[in-house]
């Protein structure tokens, strides 16, 4: 299952770039697809929580693909894979609606 956990971390890698355009970016980082970048007190700090948010993220979904390379292929093991996404990205979203509400203007 090594091709599984090549492309595992691809999506990670792809998650860092996500963080990494995030820390860069002058105008505030855009979260959820489709809407637009709310306003924020200062776009510096916002940018860098949300750009650490994604480097969290890629972490642990880095760490959850790790049963990649132990299991076999169509390993009922990889449910417990999923779930720990599911529960990473649900927790993902809490944490920047917690972000959104420190940097947001009112």
């Amino acid at each position: 299952m090594m091709v599984g956990f090549i492309i595992w971390s691809s999506v990670a890698l792809l998650i860092i770039a996500f963080g990494i355009c995030a820390w860069r970016a002058k105008k505030p980082a855009g979260f959820y697809t489709g809407s637009e970048p709310p306003k924020v007190k200062n776009v510096t700090r916002y940018n860098h929580a949300v750009a650490v948010l994604w480097f969290s993220y890629a972490a642990l979904f880095e760490l959850s693909g790790i049963p990649f390379l132990y299991q076999e292929q169509n390993s009922p093991a990889f449910i417990l894979t999923m779930l720990v996404v599911v529960f990473i990205t649900i927790a993902l979203m809490i944490a920047y609606n917690r972000i959104l509400s420190v940097y947001q203007q009112d």
